[in-house]
């Protein structure tokens, strides 16, 4: 996904005052590159990956360059400790001392080609996943099969998930998320819908089901490009960072809880 920079954009006005045209060439050459943050802390064991890559203008290849040399760091306000994170390859950072815990908020400072970035996540309480069945729709002469995450949500608190789902082997592509706005204390079955990948007998489902705050659901909300509390089509949209300078990516503090079932 090409986010932001693009090379010479040719715009044609055609003007019809007395008959003539005008014609005018906008360069967008002078875009300066982005820095794209993949960050996360779970509340499983670490260490924990900051992915720091580039943005390229838009007739190059769609791979972006890592950003290399940065200095990033996590702090965790509830103990106060400061993880100077690790330069792997790729530009990928790795936490050291970050231990990811629920109800914890995580600032991620990030120094990168001279500039500063900020970013602030809280670990949400974790919601438990209970059990994963599926719904069957049939018509115009075929059936489509679904995975349905089944939990209860707690009431009176603001709850935000977002689910990753694997047929056999393949991850999914989609970005499934939900709120608690029109469900709060409810039981939820959630219906991954699949355009593409039809779920057949013998079939192994993953669903890794995350409790998410509200920075992280906006931002993967508009991505998803649904209206999260329903699952219809919205009108798309830039994600909002939650990462600060003009940044583009996220850092999310969440849970994670996985689970399998076979369709039978």
């Amino acid at each position: 996904m090409k986010l932001r920079n693009r090379n010479t954009i040719s715009l044609v006005l055609f003007i019809g005052m007395l008959a003539c045209k005008k014609v005018i060439n906008v360069n967008l050459n002078n875009a300066a590159p982005a820095l794209v943050v993949q960050g996360n802390v779970t509340n499983e064991t670490g260490p924990y990956m900051v992915k720091l890559t580039q943005t390229v203008n838009y007739s190059a290849d769609n791979i972006y360059p890592a950003v290399t040399g940065a200095t990033v760091k996590i702090t965790d306000d509830s103990t106060g400790i400061v993880d100077v994170l690790t330069e792997m390859p790729n530009g990928i950072y790795q936490t050291n001392t970050t231990l990811g815990s629920p109800l914890h908020t995580y600032h991620l400072y990030i120094k990168a080609n001279g500039q500063e970035y900020t970013a602030i996540s809280t670990m949400p309480k974790q919601v438990i996943l209970d059990s994963i069945t599926f719904f069957t729709n049939s018509g115009f002469g075929r059936s489509v099969t679904n995975p349905l995450a089944n939990f209860q949500d707690p009431a009176g608190v603001y709850n935000a998930y977002r689910f990753l789902e694997t047929i056999n082997i393949r991850p999914s592509k989609q970005i499934f998320v939900l709120n608690d706005r029109l469900s709060d204390g409810r039981y939820i079955s959630r219906q991954l819908f699949n355009d593409s990948a039809y779920i057949q007998k013998g079939d192994s489902i993953q669903i890794e089901m995350q409790c998410i705050d509200k920075p992280s659901f906006e931002y993967f909300k508009v991505l998803s490009g649904q209206d999260a509390t329903n699952g219809q089509p919205t009108s798309p949209a830039n994600p909002i960072s939650n990462v600060s300078n003009g940044a583009l990516g996220y850092f999310s503090a969440h849970t994670v809880q996985r689970m399998k079932r076979v369709f039978n």
